[in-house]
């Protein structure tokens, strides 16, 4: 039997009842791509494949009391954030990361449901963008997040090579962003591009057809801190966490999983 030991991965983000997004989707993807899930808990959704009924968000104090159990008896390498809620949450989030320090920082700015249901309080955007950006290793917005971030609510910017988006996006206070092409309108292929100060990189994939796409934002960040959390270079772990989640999505497709977007396969290759 192998003694290997895996990455502890923390996942910091909120619950999701139909289990396909949210922490639920994380210590699956953790799980499967070769991490040891540990999870502390932003808020508490209703919530299911046809949207987001009702959040309830954790208190900023009990947030704290979760990160110092995980982080005080785990020897935790590598965080995601997801769904934070709002600027007390972000700033005790960020508090505690400073104080513990971990390896690598991945945050997915999940600021809305896709049913249109808040998922980040609009006042509390600012505080991401100054106080836990500047920590991040990576950020990974999609199209429709990305022109938030950089004040363009009319979603000027729907194509991710654009080259007036890449430039707003590099002038964030972080070290890189991984733009998701998911919401693009290219039907052929599903474009991400991860940029970093210096240089631009792409990664692309057929574009699978399903309605399975239930958590898919959540998957690709989760997958991206446990794989820079087993040691891989941020641009290989980018591209593993991209095959990753479209194997998951393409292993999906049969799936008929609630009334609406369905979750995607995580355990495709178990």
């Amino acid at each position: 039997m192998s003694r290997h030991q895996p990455p502890v991965i923390l996942s910091i983000a909120g619950s999701d009842s139909g289990a396909g997004a949210g922490i639920q989707a994380d210590l699956k993807t953790i799980s499967a791509t070769g991490g040891y899930a540990c999870t502390v808990l932003t808020a508490v959704t209703a919530q299911n494949t046809c949207g987001v009924l009702d959040v309830f968000p954790i208190s900023s104090g009990h947030v704290a009391k979760q990160l110092d159990a995980v982080f005080t008896d785990f020897s935790v390498i590598a965080v995601k954030t997801g769904m934070l809620f709002n600027t007390d949450i972000i700033k005790i989030v960020a508090a505690k990361l400073c104080e513990y320090n971990p390896q690598w920082l991945v945050v997915d700015t999940v600021l809305a449901s896709t049913s249109g249901k808040t998922l980040l309080q609009k006042k509390a955007i600012n505080a991401m963008l100054d106080v836990l950006f500047p920590l991040a290793d990576v950020v990974t917005p999609n199209l429709i997040e990305a022109n938030i971030l950089i004040g363009e609510e009319k979603n000027d910017y729907l194509d991710e090579n654009q080259p007036e988006l890449i430039n707003k996006l590099q002038g964030l206070k972080t070290k890189a962003v991984l733009l998701k092409g998911g919401h693009s309108s290219d039907q052929e292929n599903c474009t991400d591009v991860l940029i970093l100060p210096d240089k631009i990189q792409t990664y692309s994939a057929p574009r699978v057809v399903t309605s399975n796409t239930h958590g898919t934002g959540c998957t690709l960040s989760a997958a991206l801190a446990s794989y820079l959390g087993q040691g891989f270079a941020l641009e290989v772990a980018v591209e593993k966490s991209k095959r990753y989640l479209t194997e998951a999505l393409r292993f999906s497709t049969s799936w008929r999983l609630g009334e609406g977007h369905g979750p995607v396969n995580h355990f495709f290759d178990f």
